[in-house]
């Protein structure tokens, strides 16, 4: 996405907001190389546009359904060799800690916008884990847009529209990095300057290309 028209602010249009996504830019989501190993599957881009279209994991990171509801339908549909117990015990871990050099990336970042989130992400993993991160304390409180608790997921049109009412900023100051190219593409439709960015060393790329990073 580093060469589409949108990479560079327009006059008057500077960025004000920085929203990260979490699994892929900030931390590695270890659970899809799980599932391609326990499904067999040669390409992790399979996996991913599998798990994203699930209807169970839609439903669950829009908080719409509880966590035992989602671990019996997740190894049903996916016929995983555990019982729904033992997924949850195992689920949460299924994101990594922090890529090294995450932290400092944000916090030099917030000195020259306000940083937050905007990750499809659910209440287990969020308050078990992702929470009690460093960096998460680094997001303001009205910029952290966790998907659970938006009541709709990314890429869908009504996720970024909810986000969008609730900007402290109109949508042209707001620069947003997801891994995932489908999730860039929705938010840029939606009006937000969006990047793909993969891990700390594609955030700092295009950070340093908007300015906000020297």
């Amino acid at each position: 996405m580093s060469d589409q028209p949108h990479a560079h602010t327009a006059a008057g249009e500077q960025i004000k907001v920085v929203l990260f996504d979490i699994g892929g830019v900030l931390a590695r989501f270890a659970g899809l190389e799980v599932l391609r190993e326990l499904t067999g599957s040669d390409s992790e881009l399979d996996v991913v546009a599998r798990w994203l279209r699930s209807p169970v994991v839609r439903r669950f990171e829009s908080g719409g359904c509880s966590d035992e509801e989602f671990a019996a339908e997740v190894v049903a549909e996916w016929n995983l060799p555990y019982t729904p117990t033992e997924f949850l015990g195992i689920f949460p871990g299924w994101l990594d800690d922090p890529f090294a050099g995450a932290e400092e990336m944000i916090r030099q970042t917030a000195t020259r916008a306000s940083v937050g989130c905007l990750s499809n992400t659910n209440a287990l993993q969020w308050h078990g884990m992702i929470s009690k991160w460093p960096l998460s304390a680094l997001f303001e409180d009205r910029l952290r847009f966790l998907s659970f608790d938006l009541g709709a997921v990314k890429p869908d049109a009504e996720l970024y529209e909810r986000v969008i009412q609730r900007l402290p900023v109109p949508p042209a100051h707001v620069l947003f990095l997801d891994d995932n190219p489908l999730n860039v593409e929705g938010a840029h439709a939606a009006g937000l300057r969006a990047e793909q960015a993969i891990a700390v060393d594609g955030a700092r790329e295009v950070l340093r290309r908007y300015g906000l990073l020297s």
